[in-house]
């Protein structure tokens, strides 16, 4: 049959799959805080620039993506492989402050995951769920395997913890470890890791032409840089990057406000990139697929531009009002107001909506400290009523690391 390939499938079911079959879970049809829905979407871009350049293109591209074998780390014990046609990713931003994040402060030696998400893609690849754990939860970390990077600890020893802090995951044993915390904590397989940095988010920001906000009231926080006015901005890479990293000047200092902001600029982030017509602009493109490429960190199932573009073929019909967010629910650890623990029943609810591919409900929020920080009156976002802030905050979505 014409559009036939040799093991039987036709043109269109290729092109449906998106993503090579590998036996894992998620592997359908089709089969971003932030930076993981950039990416592939300029990658998808890039490599229909045609022409003589599509070779160099795809080469150059390609070359620029860091791979971590997350499967062969970590082995066969991981939660169940449901094959429901969704598909769930964590996404991390390292706080390492080496080379050029240095003028950010010291990591005593180390990095760790100043940003967690899990960005849950439902089964029609129509919406999006993405569940923020804050970096200062207190978890039962599982034993991981030393990666001697960022740790003290020797390469290879094996390490668990009780009231660990969610963000030494990474610290101790980098993305394998981040990736068997959460999928402790939660019960959900990751089908995919993507990772960027203090450097690459700021490129990425700045190639793309910067980041529309809108801030009800001024935000100054010395350990972030960030010193703005109130009224409407255009965000380059250094105030977002200040914005998104941000505690101490808006709210109540604490990480959960933090959060807020974040999935606030999430929004703006993917209506700057639906807004701005790459396609009629080949250099801009390139230039935002190099930089993007250039920035992240993926499993090794994403990290070359056919695997991303297939990625970009899922997410591309999903909008910022298509994605629910929300903050895992904690409240404030009574041994230590700097600590948040998980409030196991509501926790559960949110992990079993993911599982089951269905809204989070709003039970699973009420009561949580993330549910009730005052962000929503600090920076606007799409449609929200002045007279409405904290309340519309909470409806377009209760978090955001």
């Amino acid at each position: 049959m014409a559009g036939e390939s040799k093991d039987g499938d036709t043109a269109a079911e290729r092109r449906a799959r998106g993503i090579r079959a590998t036996g894992r879970r998620r592997r359908p049809r089709s089969g971003r805080q932030r930076a993981m829905r950039v990416a592939a979407w300029t990658v998808a871009g890039a490599v229909v620039l045609g022409g003589g350049s599509l070779g160099f293109v795809y080469f150059k591209l390609n070359g620029n993506i860091d791979g971590v074998d997350i499967n062969a780390a970590l082995g066969t014990d991981r939660p169940e492989d449901i094959p429901n046609g969704s598909m769930d990713i964590l996404v991390l931003g390292s706080d390492s402050r080496e080379g050029a994040n240095a003028k950010y402060g010291s990591d005593g030696g180390g990095s760790r995951s100043d940003t967690a998400m899990v960005v849950h893609v439902n089964e029609d690849h129509s919406k999006a769920s993405v569940v923020s754990i804050p970096r200062d939860t207190l978890i039962e970390r599982p034993s991981c395997e030393s990666d001697g990077d960022s740790s003290a600890t020797p390469k290879g020893q094996k390490i668990a913890a009780q009231r660990a802090m969610f963000n030494t995951a990474y610290e101790v044993g980098g993305p394998a470890c981040a990736v068997k915390t959460v999928e402790s904590l939660s019960g959900v397989r990751m089908d995919h890791y993507i990772e960027v940095d203090f450097t690459g988010f700021k490129k990425l920001i700045n190639t793309l032409g910067g980041v529309k906000m809108t801030t009800a009231k001024p935000i100054k926080d010395k350990d972030s840089h960030l010193n703005l006015k109130a009224g409407t901005h255009r965000l380059n890479g250094e105030q977002s990057l200040g914005l998104v990293r941000t505690r101490h000047g808006v709210g109540d200092g604490s990480d959960l406000g933090r959060i807020q902001l974040q999935q606030a600029f999430i929004k703006a982030l993917m209506d700057q990139v639906n807004s701005i017509g790459l396609f009629g602009n080949p250099k801009r493109l390139y230039d935002l697929a190099d930089t993007a490429t250039s920035a992240i960190t993926t499993d090794s199932e994403l990290d070359s531009v056919s695997e991303l573009t297939g990625l970009a073929k899922m997410l591309k019909g999903i909008k910022s009002d298509d994605i629910q967010m929300t903050t895992l629910p904690v409240q404030y650890d009574p041994a230590n107001p700097n600590r948040v623990v998980p409030l196991d029943a509501k926790t559960k609810k949110v992990w079993a909506a993911v599982k089951a591919d269905k809204p989070i409900p709003k039970s699973a929020t009420k009561g949580s400290a993330g549910d009730k920080t005052d962000i929503g009156g600090v920076v606007r976002q799409k449609g929200q009523a002045k007279g409405q802030a904290g309340e519309a905050g909470r409806a377009a979505g209760t978090a955001g690391e």
